[in-house]
């Protein structure tokens, strides 16, 4: 039975075009072998598996190469390349700083650059996993690598280079390597399947690459694996079924059931895949991304940023062009916010289906035919006619309460075209105690109540704004004892009442409720000019100052015992 060599050994780059994704770092280090511009110290940084290490063979062996290409590549030949490949090369050195990390190592290597290379130009020192060292080996290492011998190149690579200190950054001419794309990833993946006489389908090659997130290694591991359980024929159905990958048509009927506005479809597709053993974090981040590939796919300059097959990309171009945008944005928006709170849920199902009922809801809203409600229809009183008698006046609600406007304030509200279609019920009660503090809160628009323009006197000012006082809700306290305490009078146009309150709280807290004032004593006066003016009295030296705030009870307590102030600077108190 022949060696089994995994495909990240066996397929390893040898020169620089072999190495996939990471152009601008190999023509860089080609054009400075060229030119003969050595740095004496390099730092290779980037993601796990995208060839950081294999750079760093390459370019060591191509420096000490004999004979190079016309293009400045290592000619495999020479006896230089011929010990690199066989493993006996003394020019070049690996050295694993992870268990290699402390002074007595560095001090160990700081001895060996001494030595002249046997072989070649240049003796090549390769430290893998740099961060590792620890600070006091760094700065043992830092004299070396600011100046070592002529022949001595070091070449560090790391994937955490915020954990390197930056005298050591310093030094080193920094190369950053990027995530290899899944297309590259996938053409690779492609040659090394024909080498071995694998079938493979492009849509397989391409979960396989999705699968390693920019990482060639964990391709290439990946793609062994596969190849144990599929054998010579990659198929789309084994692949996600080895991957545990959820299937791209969940997601497509998935979709097609929201636009359907049929939930209960939706909710089916979602038991079906956690019977198959997949985790609701698992699925909703899918969806996600589903609802992001189909954004993508609606305009076709956007089109290029979708990783995925021809026949994958056919299918999204299609769903794609019967979504509205509007509803791929909220769905979107829905589906990220139920990723982001799943494992905060008590009950992670209730909180996936939840989020998928919402989703259908977004289609059933956009489907409710644009039309106007009737007159009938709506939970207003009808609007009394001229055969019909006038409503009586209400009796008094007892405990001091406003009594319901009467039928002709309902009759003069806008027309139905001009109400909200829908009404969102939940936030509407969640909203009455801030939005609508007061059973009235609307102004008088009616010709019946706009002619009424009755005197009244002090006394039912006084009356009528102790009723809209004790109809205020209980968490408007600070409200209530303004309007109560207020100073009120009666201009003499008969029309305009003032209210002068004690301080600046008190102002803030009776002009959020000046326009449900304004329309409550309108209705009990029976005088729709009425209009109410709001300051703060301007002569308070004289007056007591009421405790309105923590400052204001601090001074109104002090003037009652001068002491307090005494102990409120030995203790250094706050008002709090």
């Amino acid at each position: 039975m022949d060696e089994f060599v995994v495909s990240a050994r066996k397929y390893r780059p040898q020169i620089f075009a072999s190495v996939v994704g990471q152009s601008s770092i190999t023509t860089t280090l080609k054009n400075s072998i060229v030119r003969k511009h050595l740095a004496h110290a390099y730092l290779f940084c980037g993601p796990r598996g995208v060839g950081k290490t294999t750079c760093a063979r390459i370019f060591a062996k191509t420096i000490n190469c004999t004979s190079p290409t016309p293009d400045m590549e290592a000619c495999n030949q020479c006896e230089s390349c011929l010990s690199f490949n066989e493993g006996r090369s003394y020019s070049i050195h690996e050295l694993d700083a992870a268990s290699n990390s402390s002074v007595d190592d560095i001090r160990q290597l700081i001895e060996q650059v001494r030595i002249p290379p046997q072989i070649g130009q240049y003796s090549v020192y390769i430290i893998d996993e740099v961060h590792m060292l620890s600070t006091t080996a760094f700065n043992a290492f830092l004299k070396t690598l600011e100046e070592p011998p002529v022949h001595a190149v070091f070449i560090l690579a790391t994937t955490e280079k915020h954990k390197i200190i930056p005298t050591i950054l310093s030094r080193c001419q920094i190369y950053d390597f990027n995530r290899i794309r899944t297309d590259d990833t996938v053409g690779y993946l492609k040659m090394i399947a024909q080498s071995e006489g694998i079938v493979a389908e492009d849509a397989a090659l391409h979960i396989i690459a999705q699968k390693a997130d920019g990482a060639m290694r964990d391709a290439l591991s990946t793609f062994d694996q596969v190849v144990s359980f599929c054998g010579n024929e990659l198929t789309y159905a084994k692949v996600i079924e080895n991957l545990n990958v959820l299937d791209y048509d969940y997601y497509f009927k998935l979709t097609g059931a929201f636009l359907r506005c049929s939930y209960s479809e939706a909710l089916l597709i979602f038991d079906e895949v956690l019977s198959k053993g997949f985790e609701g974090q698992h699925f909703i981040a899918g969806l996600c991304s589903h609802f992001r590939d189909l954004l993508v796919c609606r305009d076709e300059q956007t089109v290029q940023l979708l990783e995925a097959s021809e026949s994958i990309k056919k299918m999204y171009r299609e769903q794609a062009a019967s979504c509205d945008a509007r509803f791929l944005f909220e769905a979107l928006n829905l589906a990220t916010r139920c990723d982001v709170g799943y494992k905060a849920s008590g009950n992670p199902r209730l909180h996936v289906e939840l989020c998928l009922l919402q989703i259908s809801y977004l289609c059933a809203e956009k489907k409710k035919p644009d039309v106007a409600p009737t007159p009938s229809a709506t939970p207003f009183a009808p609007t009394p006619t001229a055969s019909a008698p006038a409503a009586s006046p209400a009796p008094a609600v007892s405990g001091g309460a406003t009594p319901p406007p009467p039928a002709a304030t309902y009759a003069a509200r806008p027309p139905a075209a001009e109400l909200p279609k829908t009404i969102q019920i939940k936030g509407a009660l969640n909203s009455i105690p801030e939005k609508i503090p007061h059973p009235a809160a609307k102004p008088v628009t009616d010709n019946a109540t706009a002619a009424e323009a009755q005197d009244f006197t002090d006394e039912q000012l006084q009356k009528a704004c102790q009723q809209y006082a004790a109809a205020l809700p209980e968490q408007k306290v600070r409200a209530k004892n303004a309007v109560l305490g207020a100073r009120k009078t009666i201009e003499s146009d008969k029309r305009t009442i003032s209210l002068k309150l004690d301080n600046e709280l008190a102002l803030r807290e009776v002009e959020q409720e000046k326009s449900s004032l304004t329309y409550f004593l309108q209705q009990h006066l029976h005088n729709a000019q009425i209009a109410v003016e709001v300051s703060v009295e301007e002569d308070t030296d004289s007056k007591p100052v009421k405790p309105y705030g923590n400052e204001n009870c601090y001074k109104f307590l002090a003037q009652q015992n001068p002491l307090l102030s005494t102990l409120r600077q030995k203790l250094d108190l706050d008002y709090e």
